[in-house]
Protein backbone atom coordinates (compact mmCIF):
# COMPACT_ATOMS: atom_id res chain seq x y z
CA UNK A 1 0.00 0.00 0.00
CA UNK A 2 1.22 3.19 -1.06
CA UNK A 3 0.20 6.54 1.78
CA UNK A 4 -0.20 10.40 0.74
CA UNK A 5 -1.07 12.54 3.34
CA UNK A 6 -1.99 16.11 3.17
CA UNK A 7 -4.18 18.27 4.62
CA UNK A 8 -1.17 20.55 6.66
CA UNK A 9 -1.07 24.53 6.61
CA UNK A 10 -0.82 26.79 8.38
CA UNK A 11 -3.15 27.93 11.05
CA UNK A 12 -3.75 29.74 14.41
CA UNK A 13 -3.92 28.66 17.81
CA UNK A 14 -7.36 27.54 18.43
CA UNK A 15 -8.11 26.44 15.05
CA UNK A 16 -9.16 23.03 13.68
CA UNK A 17 -7.17 21.46 10.61
CA UNK A 18 -7.73 18.14 9.42
CA UNK A 19 -5.55 15.32 7.51
CA UNK A 20 -6.13 12.91 5.36
CA UNK A 21 -4.03 9.76 4.87
CA UNK A 22 -4.89 8.25 1.14
CA UNK A 23 -4.66 4.45 0.24
CA UNK A 24 -3.59 3.73 -2.95
CA UNK A 25 -2.49 0.08 -4.20
CA UNK A 26 -4.96 -1.31 -1.26
CA UNK A 27 -6.96 -0.40 1.15
CA UNK A 28 -7.12 0.25 4.63
CA UNK A 29 -8.46 -3.20 5.57
CA UNK A 30 -6.49 -5.43 7.46
CA UNK A 31 -4.01 -2.66 8.41
CA UNK A 32 -3.12 -0.89 11.83
CA UNK A 33 -3.08 3.36 10.55
CA UNK A 34 -1.60 5.78 12.73
CA UNK A 35 -0.51 9.19 12.68
CA UNK A 36 3.05 10.63 13.95
CA UNK A 37 4.07 13.82 14.26
CA UNK A 38 8.20 15.05 14.77
CA UNK A 39 8.53 18.64 15.34
CA UNK A 40 11.77 20.48 13.92
CA UNK A 41 14.35 19.15 16.49
CA UNK A 42 12.44 16.08 18.31
CA UNK A 43 12.18 12.74 18.04
CA UNK A 44 8.83 11.38 16.09
CA UNK A 45 6.31 11.01 18.65
CA UNK A 46 2.96 8.63 18.04
CA UNK A 47 -0.21 10.83 18.00
CA UNK A 48 -3.00 8.37 16.90
CA UNK A 49 -3.96 5.39 15.66
CA UNK A 50 -6.82 2.54 14.51
CA UNK A 51 -6.36 -1.08 15.80
CA UNK A 52 -6.00 -3.59 12.71
CA UNK A 53 -9.56 -4.22 12.56
CA UNK A 54 -10.35 -0.49 12.82
CA UNK A 55 -12.59 -1.50 15.93
CA UNK A 56 -10.18 0.47 18.56
CA UNK A 57 -8.62 3.58 18.77
CA UNK A 58 -5.61 5.06 20.48
CA UNK A 59 -3.99 8.24 21.53
CA UNK A 60 -1.22 9.95 23.28
CA UNK A 61 -2.57 11.17 26.23
CA UNK A 62 -1.71 15.30 25.01
CA UNK A 63 -4.13 15.34 22.14
CA UNK A 64 -6.93 13.47 23.91
CA UNK A 65 -10.20 15.31 23.19
CA UNK A 66 -8.91 17.35 21.25
CA UNK A 67 -7.75 15.43 17.96
CA UNK A 68 -9.71 12.46 16.59
CA UNK A 69 -9.12 9.50 14.28
CA UNK A 70 -11.73 8.21 11.41
CA UNK A 71 -12.30 6.47 8.07
CA UNK A 72 -14.23 6.80 5.60
CA UNK A 73 -16.24 3.20 4.53
CA UNK A 74 -14.42 2.69 1.97
CA UNK A 75 -11.44 2.48 4.04
CA UNK A 76 -9.28 4.37 1.42
CA UNK A 77 -8.80 7.16 3.81
CA UNK A 78 -8.07 8.19 6.82
CA UNK A 79 -8.33 11.39 8.74
CA UNK A 80 -6.70 13.32 11.69
CA UNK A 81 -9.22 16.20 13.23
CA UNK A 82 -7.55 18.17 15.19
CA UNK A 83 -9.37 20.64 16.99
CA UNK A 84 -8.43 23.29 19.76
CA UNK A 85 -4.27 23.47 18.03
CA UNK A 86 -1.78 24.78 20.33
CA UNK A 87 1.58 25.70 19.45
CA UNK A 88 2.81 22.11 20.46
CA UNK A 89 1.43 20.53 17.68
CA UNK A 90 3.19 22.33 15.35
CA UNK A 91 5.27 19.64 13.31
CA UNK A 92 5.29 18.06 10.15
CA UNK A 93 2.69 14.98 10.22
CA UNK A 94 3.16 11.43 9.14
CA UNK A 95 0.42 8.42 8.48
CA UNK A 96 2.03 5.10 8.58
CA UNK A 97 0.15 1.88 8.30
CA UNK A 98 1.19 -2.05 9.51
CA UNK A 99 -0.47 -5.27 8.69
CA UNK A 100 0.97 -6.80 11.78
CA UNK A 101 1.03 -4.86 15.00
CA UNK A 102 0.56 -5.90 18.72
CA UNK A 103 -1.75 -3.63 20.70
CA UNK A 104 1.40 -2.71 23.31
CA UNK A 105 3.32 -1.67 20.16
CA UNK A 106 0.52 0.40 18.72
CA UNK A 107 2.51 3.36 19.43
CA UNK A 108 5.97 2.39 18.03
CA UNK A 109 6.96 3.96 14.58
CA UNK A 110 9.34 0.72 14.15
CA UNK A 111 6.02 -1.48 14.14
CA UNK A 112 5.15 0.49 10.67
CA UNK A 113 6.31 -0.64 7.24
CA UNK A 114 4.65 1.89 5.47
CA UNK A 115 5.03 5.18 5.75
CA UNK A 116 3.75 8.21 3.73
CA UNK A 117 5.44 11.60 2.44
CA UNK A 118 4.38 13.79 5.55
CA UNK A 119 2.40 17.31 5.94
CA UNK A 120 3.57 20.09 7.62
CA UNK A 121 1.42 21.77 10.28
CA UNK A 122 2.28 24.94 11.42
CA UNK A 123 0.52 26.13 14.55
CA UNK A 124 0.90 29.91 15.40
CA UNK A 125 0.27 32.31 18.74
Amino acid sequence: VQLQASGGGLVQAGDSLRLSCAASGDTFRGYAVAWFRQAPGKEREFVAAFSRSHSATYYRDSVKGRFTISRDNARTTVYLQMNSLKREDTAVYYCAAATSVITSSIGNSDAYGYWGQGTLVTVSS
